[in-house]
C-alpha cells in the first residue's frame, strides 16, 4: 500500500466516524428529543432545531475531523519522521548498517531501499579511498627512504664543502630537508587512513598527565630558543588519565610544535594543567598571528592551513591538529581551538580522568 492510499483510507475511515457520529447525535436530537421540542411552540421549536443542528455539527464533525485526521496523519508520517532521524544519525562509522525498511512497497520503503544503496555506495569509495592512501604510503616510503640515505651519505662524503661547491651543499641540504618532510606526511597519512579503517589500537594504562605536560614543557623551552620564544608552564596539577602514554605525548607534541611554528619571534606561550569537573584541562596558548574567522571551523580538516602559515613557508603539511584530533577523541576527549583578532590563539584538550 503506497503512502498516498494509506493517507486516503485513514481519512476515508475519519469521514466514517465522523458520519456514524453525526447520524447518531441527529437521531437523538431530532427523534428522540423531538416531543420535548413539540411543547415550546411552533417559534421556539425552530429555533432550538437550529441550534441543535449547530451542537450536533460542532460536537460531532469539527473535533472528529480535527483529531482524528491529526492523530491519522501523524500515524502515517511517522515511519516518514523515522527514516529521518535515522539518515540524520549516518557517519563514517556506521555506513556499513542498513536502515530498517517496513517491505511493504510504498514509498518510503523505496526510499530507505534508495539510502541504503547511496550508503553502500559511499561506504565502498571510502574504502577505496583508503585502501588507495594505505597502498600509495606504503609505496612511497621505500624510495623516499632510499632517496634519504643516498643524499645524506652524500653529504656526509662531500666533505666541508668549499666556496665553489657552496651552492651545490646548500642545495643538497635542501633536497634533504624536502626528502624528510615528505617522509612526515606519508607518516601522518598512514596513521590517520589506519585510524579510520579502525586498524590502530591504543594501550589502555593509567598515565600520570602531569610528567607528560612537564615533559613538553622542556621539549618547548628547547624547541623555542632560535626564535627567543618565552614559555611559560602556569598551572600544572597532578593528574592521571587512562590511554596511551605514546599517542597522548604525539599530541602535546603536535600542540606545542605548532604553537611554536606559528608564533611570533619573541612571542610567548603558557602552558596550564588544570582539574575541571572530572576531567584534566590541557591549555596551550601562543600569541601568534591568529586563524582567520572563516578558517577556524575548519582547522581539523587534512592540509587545511591558513595564508600565514603558507607565508612563512614553514615545514608543516596541514596534518598535525588533525592528528591531535583523533588522538584526543580516541581517550574520549575534545579538543577545541579559540582565536581572537589580536593574535591570541588557546588550544584546549579535556580528557577523562582515570577512574
Amino acid at each position: 500500500m503506497t503512502l498516498r492510499q494509506r493517507l486516503a483510507l485513514h481519512y476515508g475511515g475519519v469521514v466514517v466516524v465522523a458520519l456514524l457520529l453525526l447520524g447518531g447525535l441527529t437521531y437523538h436530537e431530532f427523534a428522540t428529543e423531538r416531543r420535548l421540542r413539540s411543547a415550546l411552540g411552533p417559534e421556539k421549536e425552530a429555533e432550538a432545531i437550529w441550534g441543535e443542528a449547530v451542537e450536533v455539527f460542532v460536537y460531532a464533525m469539527i473535533p472528529v475531523i480535527l483529531v482524528g485526521g491529526w492523530w491519522l496523519t501523524r500515524r502515517s508520517l511517522q515511519p516518514l519522521i523515522d527514516l529521518a532521524k535515522t539518515v540524520e544519525g549516518t557517519g563514517i562509522d556506521n555506513l556499513r548498517e542498513p536502515l530498517f525498511r517496513s517491505g511493504n512497497g510504498d514509498e518510503v520503503d523505496r526510499l530507505t531501499a534508495a539510502f541504503n544503496g547511496m550508503r553502500t555506495r559511499v561506504d565502498q569509495s571510502f574504502q577505496q579511498v583508503r585502501e588507495f592512501t594505505l597502498h600509495a604510503s606504503h609505496e612511497l616510503k621505500t624510495p623516499l627512504t632510499v632517496m634519504h640515505s643516498q643524499i645524506d651519505s652524500a653529504i656526509r662524503q662531500g666533505g666541508p664543502f668549499t666556496p665553489e661547491t657552496r651552492d651545490c651543499g646548500e642545495c643538497m641540504h635542501s633536497l634533504l630537508e624536502e626528502v624528510e618532510r615528505l617522509a612526515k606526511i606519508v607518516d601522518a597519512l598512514t596513521l590517520l587512513t589506519k585510524a579510520d579503517a579502525g586498524q590502530v589500537s591504543l594501550e589502555r594504562q593509567p598515565v600520570k598527565l602531569t610528567d607528560l605536560i612537564r615533559e613538553s614543557f622542556e621539549d618547548a623551552q628547547i624547541l623555542s630558543e632560535p626564535s627567543q620564544i618565552e614559555v611559560t608552564l602556569t598551572e600544572c596539577v597532578d593528574v592521571t588519565v587512562t590511554g596511551d602514554r605514546h599517542r597522548l605525548r604525539q599530541l602535546l607534541l603536535n600542540l606545542v610544535d605548532n604553537a611554536i611554528k606559528y608564533n611570533h619571534p619573541a612571542g610567548k606561550i603558557t602552558m596550564a594543567l588544570r582539574q575541571t569537573n572530572g576531567t584534566a584541562e590541557i591549555v596551550i596558548t601562543n600569541t601568534g598571528a591568529g586563524i582567520a574567522v572563516d578558517l577556524q571551523p575548519r582547522v581539523f580538516d587534512r592540509f587545511v592551513r591558513g595564508d600565514e602559515a603558507r607565508a612563512k613557508a614553514s615545514d608543516g603539511c596541514g596534518l598535525g591538529l588533525t592528528i591531535a584530533q583523533w588522538i584526543a577523541q580516541a581517550h574520549g576527549g575534545t579538543i577545541q581551538i579559540a582565536s581572537n583578532p589580536t593574535g591570541l590563539t588557546t588550544v584546549t584538550v579535556r580528557l577523562p580522568l582515570a577512574e
